[in-house]
């Protein structure tokens, strides 16, 4: 009796041992489905010959030793059962936690919104060396996981697929083709910037245009000084819009294909013909974004025309400047006539909006009273400002106070925007019966009393760049990209002089190595 329970608990011990080879073996894959029977019968031969011995196992127990032992194996045993917990329910629960002060190992909150809302499948292949493939994956482990399935990710090399490679006109190591909905967009790289700009062209499809007007002295789209807007001009680039210049007064007729008209920073007021011919885009459903700066100079002459236009929709431009108490433009390197927005009225435009914005030289813009149309307020100077009228003073550099009979107290608006339906465009055709009529065209309207924010002086403050980016977004009706994008990771070197780096050295090498020293003789001495 005792040799064939031997014998059986013999072969349910190789049987164990065999299945996990079988299990974690590379050699032949088609063997691993057999581990698991092998796990079975080995289990139930070890649980047969404990059976049979029970006497023997039950008075061995009665030895300190093996009590001792058995409570060792119990603990390993619970220790390892809590592992596997815990390892099963971190697959089932993914979660990851960034440390990093500007968070750059997580998903920025407009690749989270896009991912969130795509309605069909989106298809990436990533085309590299299979030594680099890892670069990628790390970033889009976590697109595919934020996308609910609907993001699904392949890696190939075109060494190997060489064929493949030639039909899908990959030229270059590290392309990345995205397919959606019969589109195609490609990409050279990992960075999440790239990548997400290219999943919004793919998915907005057709490339609108957004157009700024010239011949008034307005920000040149082209320029790299201060105050040109190259770098906002690329942001848009970015978001699938392609940016053309518009001189009304050669043509005064907005193109048919004009996603957003944009007015930035006229020194000199628009003429007649041209204000007609917005009047007419306005009417037919267009989208006006306007942003205009306080006079240059005490005495200047109002933009008549433009201010008349923007009041027509509602809006009250004041002949003012902003001026802010408040402390926080120090912060950033300006003065009391940059007024600091950190917090938004409830808008579309600054929805989940949580940074910080900074306007140079800004005047108020809010609702005026008794319009037909109604403006929001989207963007505020903090309760410690004012709209001082005062500007002969403030341009002479002199001390000026709130007077309560003239300035406006804050917080102040400084930007505002409305929408209505169009009166003059025509409804979109219904092509079926059964589905729902199309929403009928719908004019936008934005105005802001700064056109600095925008420039590319002022664009590495922290929100300027997604403010006039969302500014453009829910102007042309793209909801889904307002948000606040990808941004370059912060160079957090430390740059010490020499004398510091001289400092340092010493102080590693000399000073903490004697003061150890010291302390040490001190507690010899006081124990001798």
């Amino acid at each position: 009796m005792n040799k064939a329970s031997n014998i059986l608990g013999s072969l349910g011990t190789v049987a164990v041992v065999v299945s996990l080879v079988l299990r974690f073996q590379t050699y032949k894959i088609e063997w691993q489905q057999y581990s698991w029977w092998a796990a079975v019968i080995g289990l139930a031969l070890v649980l047969l010959y404990i059976a049979m011995q029970w006497r023997e196992v039950a008075a061995s127990f009665s030895h300190r030793q093996t009590r001792l032992g058995a409570i060792a194996l119990s603990s390993v045993l619970i220790v390892l059962g809590i592992l596997v917990a815990v390892n099963y329910l971190a697959s089932r629960r993914n979660h990851r936690w960034d440390l990093t002060a500007n968070k750059q190992f997580s998903l920025s909150d407009q690749t989270r919104q896009i991912l969130g809302k795509l309605d069909a499948p989106v298809k990436v292949t990533v085309w590299d060396r299979p030594n680099q493939f890892d670069q990628f994956r790390d970033r889009l482990d976590e697109y595919q996981y934020l996308s609910n399935g609907k993001l699904n990710v392949e890696y190939v090399s075109p060494d190997k697929n060489p064929v493949r490679a030639n039909q899908e006109k990959v030229q270059t190591y590290g392309t990345v083709v995205v397919n959606y909905k019969g589109r195609q967009e490609r990409v050279t790289g990992s960075d999440e910037q790239q990548l997400t700009n290219t999943l919004i062209k793919v998915i907005t499809g057709e490339e609108r245009k957004v157009y700024f007007t010239q011949g008034h002295g307005e920000r040149d789209t082209v320029g790299t000084g201060r105050d040109g807007y190259s770098a906002i001009v690329q942001a848009l680039g970015s978001d699938n819009y392609k940016v053309e210049a518009l001189p009304l007064a050669q043509k005064p007729e907005v193109p048919a294909d004009a996603a957003v008209v944009a007015i930035a920073g006229p020194t000199t007021d628009l003429l007649q013909p041209e204000v007609d011919a917005l009047k007419k885009y306005l009417a037919g459903g267009g989208k006006l974004l306007v942003m205009i700066d306080p006079p240059g100079k005490p005495g200047a002459p109002p933009l008549t025309n433009l201010e008349g236009l923007v009041k027509e929709w509602g809006f009250q431009v004041g002949n003012d400047m902003v001026v802010d108490t408040s402390g926080v433009g120090q912060l950033l390197g300006a003065n009391e006539i940059t007024p600091v927005a950190v917090r938004y009225p409830s808008h579309p435009i600054t929805e989940r909006f949580r940074v910080i914005t900074a306007y140079p030289m800004a005047r108020s813009v809010r609702a005026a009273e008794g319009a037909a149309h109604a403006p929001q307020t989207f963007i505020e100077s903090s309760p410690n400002s004012w709209a001082e009228t005062n500007l002969a003073d403030l341009f002479a550099e002199k001390p000026v106070e709130f007077d309560k009979d003239k300035d406006l107290q804050g917080p102040v608006s400084m930007g505002a925007a409305v929408s209505a339906p169009a009166s003059a465009a025509p409804a979109p055709p219904k092509t079926d019966e059964k589905t729902p009529e199309p929403p009928k065209p719908e004019t936008r309207v934005a105005v802001i009393g700064d056109s600095d924010f925008a420039a590319n002086g002022y664009l590495g403050i922290q929100g300027n760049r997604d403010m006039f980016l969302n500014t453009v977004s829910w102007l042309s009706q793209q909801e889904n990209l307002i948000s606040i994008r990808p941004h370059e990771a912060d160079d957090r070197r430390l740059t010490l002089t020499s004398d510091q780096q001289r400092l340092l050295t010493w102080g590693t090498v000399l000073v903490i190595p004697a003061a150890i020293f010291f302390i040490g003789f001190l507690n010899w001495r006081r124990r001798g």
